[in-house]
């Protein structure tokens, strides 16, 4: 894919600016939904089949994901990429913007919360425990519970004492 210009920011727009991409990235990260079928019943907002693998092969073609092979009556397994990794402080700092600028669910805050309050370090420890889970790189030895552990024990936004 060539970029329409040599702007960074443009460049990255072409990959993620839609939608969908990112909605399928934020499935993948956080929901753990590596399947085809797994993402398209998975989506609160409704993914159309058609838009998922458009979507998916945008995020192949752009190095994001990758795609197993699967034999014969097999399901292909979706991963991340290292570079779809990297993409956890976007969705983020995406997420903190909506917690401060748009309504949104209180039910579906209390993740957000959890990574706001976390912090860089909090970020950084769920980007490697997606390298362990995504590209088979050994585990970091870290003390507490880890970020996905902490994400599942969240309590509801509507359990959390407010600010």
């Amino acid at each position: 894919m060539e970029p329409r210009s040599g702007d960074p920011i443009s460049a990255a727009v072409e990959v993620l600016g839609d939608r969908w991409s990112l909605l399928v990235l934020r499935d993948v990260i956080f929901g753990d939904r590596r399947y085809f079928r797994a993402l398209l019943t998975g989506s609160i907002e409704g993914i159309a089949s058609n838009i998922l693998a458009d979507r998916l092969k945008r995020l192949l073609d752009a190095g994001l994901l990758t795609r197993g092979t699967a034999a014969r009556g097999q399901r292909a397994r979706f991963s991340l990429t290292e570079a779809g990794i990297r993409t956890v402080p976007i969705l983020c700092a995406l997420g903190d913007w909506g917690l401060d600028w748009r309504s949104a669910a209180v039910e579906l805050q209390s993740r957000q919360q959890v990574m706001r309050d976390g912090g860089s370090a909090f970020i950084e420890q769920l980007m490697d425990e997606l390298r362990v889970r995504h590209l088979d790189a050994p585990a970091r030895p870290h003390d507490g519970p880890g970020a996905f552990e902490r994400l599942a024990a969240s309590p509801p936004a509507s359990d959390a004492t407010p600010p």
